[in-house]
């Protein structure tokens, strides 16, 4: 798909030709002030005169006459270039139009001549811009263009659209129903409308490197906007993105649009990438658009990878790793005797130093992918010519080697390679692009030996960028682009150093005092390319690749990278088992309470379940551990081992003995054959807040800021008799442990704090791997995701987040409007217990609520789930456990 051509009249397509365009349209830095229909007097000797109906588009720098036979060329003429700038009347009245209609053309004519003839480019761009605030300032936005007459004016202030090489300075109102901006012109039409029902997203921008932006779409995921608005103050910016949020938001509560999202951040869809429910491509559209990349900005559009090394071999074979570029390095450290020419110079070079003269991206570069289907932009940066003929975008394979030998290119990709529409490589509009040296004609784009067509190399390149390969790398391509390497330093070793204009915060325009050098540095950092706003500054971490039927569907937790064969009729149990899991959690919205009893005088605060779902043992701040018979729905046991609350229980195998932690600061075993206390662990200096087994240990996690590894645990006994227990490891915090859980092999644990930090660690070597700080309150629960390659936590904040297990990052968070007390989860969706006792279902991947299920009277305070997801035991505040059936 190119993506420009969207934003482009459907009759420009008709329009192009060499010599219509022989002629340069707009500078850069232009405004579009008025357009006029208007007659070109042609005098052909004597009083003999010849008119050509067209249309006058009279600009900041620039008077353009565009007829409307496209057989005549647009003429344009340089306002500095002018003599004499009058009225041409005949009997007594100016031609064409009004006395008053041209008094005012010719008045802003002779102002913005004046202006063109100033000889600092600081003083034009002054003058320029008080013609145009004294303009709108004059104007305001037609009320009558209201949709309905019962709209409510909630803002109204002065913006440009800003579309490619053009920004329109006119009027922005928003009502309680629509958004509108008025063009000063008029042009492309009097009014855009855009009805806040159908936005989708909504993202600010720095547009110039200033926080002037905003961007509006009405589709979820589509890189072209509906509008892409510049406002001239940042507060103007700011209150028009609260209030089309705060609407979205509100809409969003009365479940009227559920899908619509203000702004989302990277993170939240780097889990949806990770889990396979993203695309490569999809996702790096994803982190173009929250990158600030935008195809209204040239300066600023899309970046993707060359992915392909290969473009002399017949066949393009994807599973040979030599086919594809080294996404570790940037393009200008793909050449190792380029490098060392570049580190060479760089090492010379005064302050500021730089290794690269140009960038990855830049509005020559965009232009020169796309000169045959936007030919107009090309001329309008290249002075009304076509570049030199042997410098076009001729070849794929010239292109590649040029990035890879030229001292002076080291430009990526745009989306357009790796999407759907081939016009940006045929020369479908019969450009006349030149003639290169060797005599033959620039016209369609030559590709690859292993391309039968266009549309062959576009479907070859899809399949490329989502290859095993690249999805194995890409991750640091992303790091280079839009992460911690991005600047390059020699901490990372990134060879990635680029001129510190280009960074964002690089420069500071408001610091620049002198207006000529303000203009220039501008000028200087739009023609030059920008670098993405950073989105991590951590490692990002891999992708999953599972080469399984469906990761998000068939795999488990442990299954492996490569298919096993498998014969029909030939599946295992464990493949039904993890179908049967997939299945309930699908349907875990419907959800249904089966039966509840009040066993307890306290909250309950741990359940266990028997092997054969027979018994329930529970424990409660009411000091006691209660065993309870599902079969025959009575109370069957009741111990107390001291007169304070019990936190936590667990079951060992052999349903032999029930483990209890206490705030008294010790662990008990209690003998279920012999109905008493078997043995104590007096392990902490305060109490103990949760405990966990795996393979013979005991891990028990306490407020005296430590967990503890034991072993010596009793994992089946037959006679009661005291145990010794051996400390293997103490994990030490810095304030108290109130969370802690293992991952399935038992490799990993996972803590959460008092203060709102998670750590992971390494239970081989007793080491932490990451420490986040992402709660600002306790956390209440935190888990490994079945595949152990996540961890989520919740806390009093409200907050559900997701940290990849590799890098340690924050991937995704999520807020609730109140604390979530426990949870239990597959990877992909989150059952929770919530402070006010309702049961909450959450899509992590679509980022959303999915079910509220009353339920507790008091907070929901700890869950159970059995093994095929089918059966869930809840305990709360209420002293409550109720027992929860999935309905099919």
């Amino acid at each position: 798909m190119a993506f420009i051509r969207k934003k482009r009249r459907e009759q420009q397509l008709q329009l192009y030709s060499k010599e219509r365009f022989s002629l340069l349209l707009l500078n850069l830095e232009e405004y579009y002030f008025e357009q006029h229909t208007a007659n070109h007097i042609q005098n052909k000797g004597g009083h003999h005169e010849r008119k050509i109906r067209g249309s006058l588009k009279i600009c900041s720098k620039s008077v353009i006459f565009e007829p409307d036979a496209i057989s005549q060329p647009i003429i344009k003429i340089p306002l500095r270039d002018c003599i004499k700038i009058g009225k041409h009347e005949e009997n007594g009245s100016s031609r064409h139009f009004t006395k008053a209609k041209s008094g005012a053309i010719s008045l802003l004519f002779s102002q913005l001549h004046r202006a063109s003839c100033l000889d600092k480019l600081g003083d034009q761009t002054a003058m320029i811009t008080a013609i145009l605030q004294s303009r709108l300032a004059r104007t305001s936005f037609d009320k009558n263009r209201f949709q309905s007459v019962s709209e409510k004016l909630h803002m109204e202030c002065q913006a440009e659209m800003v579309t490619p090489l053009v920004t329109n300075p006119g009027h922005v109102c928003i009502t309680d129903t629509n958004l509108y901006f008025q063009p000063l012109n008029g042009h492309p039409k009097p009014v855009v409308q855009i009805t806040l029902q159908d936005v989708r997203r909504i993202y600010k921008r720095r547009h110039g490197l200033m926080p002037l932006g905003l961007e509006v779409f009405c589709t979820e995921d589509d890189l072209c906007s509906d509008i892409y608005l510049k406002f001239y103050e940042p507060q103007d910016r700011d209150d028009l993105y609260f209030y089309i949020a705060t609407y979205l938001d509100y809409n969003k509560k009365l479940n009227f649009h559920e899908h619509h999202v203000a702004e989302r951040t990277a993170e939240s869809y780097t889990l949806q990438w990770q889990r396979g429910h993203l695309s490569n491509y999809q996702y790096l559209l994803h982190l173009n658009n929250l990158a600030d990349r935008s195809c209204n900005d040239l300066s600023q559009y899309p970046v993707f990878p060359w992915i392909i090394n290969d473009y002399c071999s017949a066949e393009l074979d994807l599973s040979n790793p030599g086919t594809f570029r080294d996404l570790s390095r940037p393009v200008g450290a793909l050449n190792k005797e380029r490098l060392e020419r570049l580190l060479s110079r760089y090492q010379e070079m005064p302050e500021p130093k730089f290794m690269y003269g140009s960038h990855y991206s830049s509005p020559g570069y965009v232009l020169f992918y796309l000169v045959r289907i936007a030919p107009e932009y090309m001329l309008c940066l290249q002075n009304g010519r076509f570049d030199n003929a042997d410098r076009m975008f001729n070849s794929i394979a010239e292109t590649w080697k040029n990035c890879l030998d030229g001292a002076t290119d080291f430009k990526e990709l745009i989306p357009e390679f790796y999407g759907d529409d081939v016009s940006f490589l045929v020369n479908s509009l019969k450009l006349d692009l030149g003639k290169r040296q060797g005599g033959q004609m620039v016209d369609d784009v030559e590709l690859p030996p292993w391309a039968r067509s266009p549309e062959d190399f576009l479907q070859k390149s899809k399949e490329a960028l989502e290859s095993g390969y690249v999805s194995e790398h890409l991750h640091e391509w992303i790091d280079l682009i839009f992460g911690y390497k991005q600047k390059g330093t020699d901490a990372v070793g990134a060879h990635n150093v680029f001129h510190p204009l280009t960074y964002e915060g690089g420069v500071d325009l408001n610091s620049i005092e002198d207006p000529d050098e303000k203009v220039a540095m501008l000028t200087q950092i739009l023609e030059f390319g920008q670098t993405p706003k950073q989105l991590f500054v951590t490692p990002h971490p891999r992708r999953i690749t599972p080469k399984c039927k469906s990761f998000s569907q068939t795999c488990g937790h442990n299954a492996p990278l490569v298919d096993s064969p498998v014969s029909p009729g030939e599946e295992s149990f464990e493949d039904l088992t993890e179908e049967s899991k997939t299945l309930a959690w699908n349907n875990i919205t419907k959800l249904q309470l089966h039966e509840r009893y009040k066993i307890h005088k306290e909250a309950v605060t741990g359940i266990a379940v028997s092997g054969n779902g027979s018994s329930v043992f529970t424990t409660s701040q009411d000091s006691t551990l209660k065993m309870f018979s599902k079969d025959s729905k009575m109370l069957q046991r009741s111990i107390s081992f001291s007169n304070m609350a019990l936190s936590s229980c667990l079951l060992l195998p052999g349903d032999a003995t029930v483990i209890s932690s206490s705030w008294d600061n010790n662990v008990y075993f209690y003998s279920i054959a012999f109905g008493r206390r078997q043995d104590t662990l007096m392990g902490h200096d305060d109490a103990v807040s949760k405990i966990c087994w795996h393979d013979n240990r005991l891990y028990s996690a306490s407020w005296d800021s430590t967990v503890k590894v034991w072993s010596g645990v009793p994992a089946e006994t037959t006679c009661p008799k005291r145990h010794r227990f051996d400390m293997l490891a103490e994990l030490e915090h810095d304030v108290s442990v109130e969370t802690i859980s293992l991952n399935a092999a038992g490799t990993m644990l996972v803590s959460g704090t008092r203060e709102g930090t998670v750590s992971i660690w390494d239970l081989t070597t007793a080491t932490i791997l990451h420490q986040i700080p992402c709660h600002s309150g306790t956390i209440r629960d935190a888990a490994f995701s079945p595949d152990s390659r996540h961890v989520l936590s919740t806390g009093a904040d409200g907050c559900l987040n997701v940290i990849d297990v590799q890098t340690g990052m924050l991937i995704s968070s999520m807020t609730s409007d109140e604390p979530q007390r426990c949870f239990i989860w597959d990877g992909n969706s989150v059952l929770s217990g919530s402070q006010s006792g309702e049961l909450l279902v959450w899509d992590l991947l679509g980022g959303k609520l999915s079910e509220r299920i009353q339920g507790h009277a008091g907070a929901v305070t700890c869950m159970w789930m059995n093994e095929q997801c089918s059966s869930i035991i809840t305990g709360g505040e209420d002293r409550q456990i109720m027992f929860w059936k999935l309905q099919y």
